[in-house]
């Protein structure tokens, strides 16, 4: 049988002197996509019509290899280090011819798209693939123009990504031959070595993590947020594994979005057009709006099939535990569109706390809603990461220090502002351990982290009485409905009271010498939301 192949008219690619021997297809359908990604033997269809493919040697982001160009714009503007690695505009050249020869010669899968469904924030993006499955991912997460509005696009960035096309590290001023670098000033991202598809929605990210704060006054956040039958938005913060995706579609409340937004002085707004959901042990009982989005034009990361069959075997984690899917914002029946809503009223702060710590619920206020959002803690438990044992501290700067160009505090201080001016309220939830640490204490249940989510949504616990935590300083409510009042006080389920006293002294402690590489940079206001030790 003969390889399909689609006749499309050849294009010009704007924004970069790129020719190319092979055919260049624009804009082409979920269905095309679909077909030459099998016709090249990309992925394979299952049972529900999705499109199941494999990323490669890389199953995740490598933060590692992500670099931003170091120039006017930016050398005063970026926090340098770890994070955000600086290469020179001529390594940037430099690699940039190297990838425009190597797709001399290549079909390319171009999309126009925009991030940011508001459009007085949007950014028109160009995206350049070499596999037809990677510009399918482009479709399904950034939001997608109308056929008029693809009329005289001019797009505003362009992502150019070649998983084959590899660097020379001894050359190319890189660490490996795989990368992914960010130039503001040009406005391109190029991204190769990599067949991992989240470096490209991850780049424009970071993108507008630097826009928006840094020009625009806009808070830009790592988030999902629905919005209830009264308009009342809620925002959910939350590191891998604390509940984010899961807690935020509630069949109950409209879905805006559940990785990016940006919060303006009217709205909150989504940046996608659709959700990159984690798949492992997935099921229709536990998480069906995410089970039956996965339908045809949706797609399936690193998956396996049940042996003889062309189902998804959601349990297999054989090439990684980081399975994933990716599909439009419209699969999902209850997704708000445009993804526009109200200024939040209630902002949630999800912690996996593996120590039994911290308590179900509790309020915060301004000076430790900043400092909790600066730290942004949760413990990674055996089981979540390869390597990983025992339960393990993790603090991710605003809930995703990987895709910071600014210094935390400067969103932490805008976060402060906008609660401060719009009284919204800023809840801590620890979805994790409770009568105990991990291997003692047991997960808390879902059924009790949904009530106490609807009773902060609904209002109920706006009279309740409170006791302040000693060593956190935070309010924590003594009854809420539907949630047995013993497990509301932490300290009240474990069999060793003193065991816990030090444990949660070990917590603060982690807290306070995890703050200390943002101390002289946070204001006395920030820092006045430090547990006490």
């Amino acid at each position: 049988m003969q390889d399909l192949v689609l006749e499309t008219q050849s294009q010009s690619i704007s924004g970069f002197d790129l020719q190319t021997s092979g055919k260049v297809y624009l804009n082409l359908s979920p269905a095309e996509l679909v077909e030459h990604s099998l016709a090249r033997k990309e992925g394979q269809l299952t049972s529900t019509g999705a499109l199941m493919a494999d990323t490669g040697k890389f199953t995740g982001r490598s933060p590692k290899d992500r670099y931003l160009v170091r120039d006017e714009l930016t050398k005063d503007a970026v926090w340098w280090g770890d994070i955000n690695i600086p290469v020179s505009e001529e390594q940037f050249q430099n690699l940039l011819d190297k990838m425009t020869q190597y797709l001399s010669d290549k079909d390319l899968f171009v999309r126009n798209a925009f991030a940011g469904a508001d459009p007085k924030y949007r950014l028109n993006l160009q995206v350049v693939n070499t596999w037809a499955w990677h510009n399918l991912f482009c479709n399904n997460m950034f939001l997608r123009p109308t056929q008029e509005e693809l009329k005289n696009f001019n797009a505003d960035f362009t992502i150019i990504c070649a998983p084959g096309f590899e660097a020379d590290p001894a050359k190319d001023g890189v660490k490996n031959p795989n990368f992914a670098i960010i130039n503001l000033s040009r406005r391109m991202i190029l991204i190769g070595g990599t067949g991992y598809a989240g470096e490209m929605k991850k780049g424009i990210f970071s993108v507008l993590n630097f826009i928006l704060p840094h020009q625009k006054n806009v808070l830009s956040m790592h988030c999902s947020a629905n919005v209830g039958k009264e308009g009342d938005t809620a925002i959910f913060f939350g590191l891998s594994g604390t509940g984010k995706t899961t807690l935020s579609a509630d069949p109950n409340r409209q879905l805006i979005g559940d990785d990016e937004h940006g919060w303006t002085e009217k709205s909150v707004f989504n940046f996608e057009g659709g959700c990159y959901a984690k798949v492992i042990d997935l099921s229709r009982e536990k998480e069906p709006e995410i089970y039956n989005a996965i339908k045809f034009g949706a797609i399936v990361e690193n998956t396996r099939f049940k042996e003889g069959t062309r189902e998804v075997d959601y349990a297999n984690s054989s090439v990684t535990e980081n399975t994933r899917t990716a599909y439009p914002i419209d699969h999902i029946s209850n997704a708000l569109e445009p993804s526009v809503a109200d200024i939040p009223k209630n902002i949630f702060f999800l912690t996996a706390d593996a120590f039994g710590v911290l308590p179900p619920i509790s309020k915060l206020n301004k000076s430790q809603a900043m400092y909790h959002f600066i730290s942004g803690y949760t413990a990674k438990v055996a089981g979540t990461e390869m390597g990983i044992t025992e339960p393990k501290l993790t603090f991710s700067a605003c809930f995703g220090a990987a895709f910071l160009p600014l210094h935390p505090t400067q969103y932490a201080k805008l976060f402060g502002e906008k609660m401060e001016k719009h009284e919204v309220n800023v809840w801590l939830i620890n979805t994790g351990w409770t009568g105990g640490p991990y291997g003692i204490g047991s997960r808390m249940k879902l059924a009790y982290t949904r009530a106490m989510i609807t009773a902060a949504l609904e209002g109920k616990l706006d009279f309740a009485p409170y006791a302040q935590d000693k060593i956190f300083g935070f309010e924590v409510p003594k009854i809420c409905s539907n949630v047995p009042s013993e497990i509301l006080n932490p300290r009240n389920t474990w069999s060793d009271a003193e065991a816990y006293d030090q444990q949660a002294k070990d917590l603060a402690k982690a807290f306070v010498a995890n703050f200390e590489k943002f101390k002289d940079f946070a204001s006395e206001d920030i820092l006045q939301g430090a547990p006490k030790i």
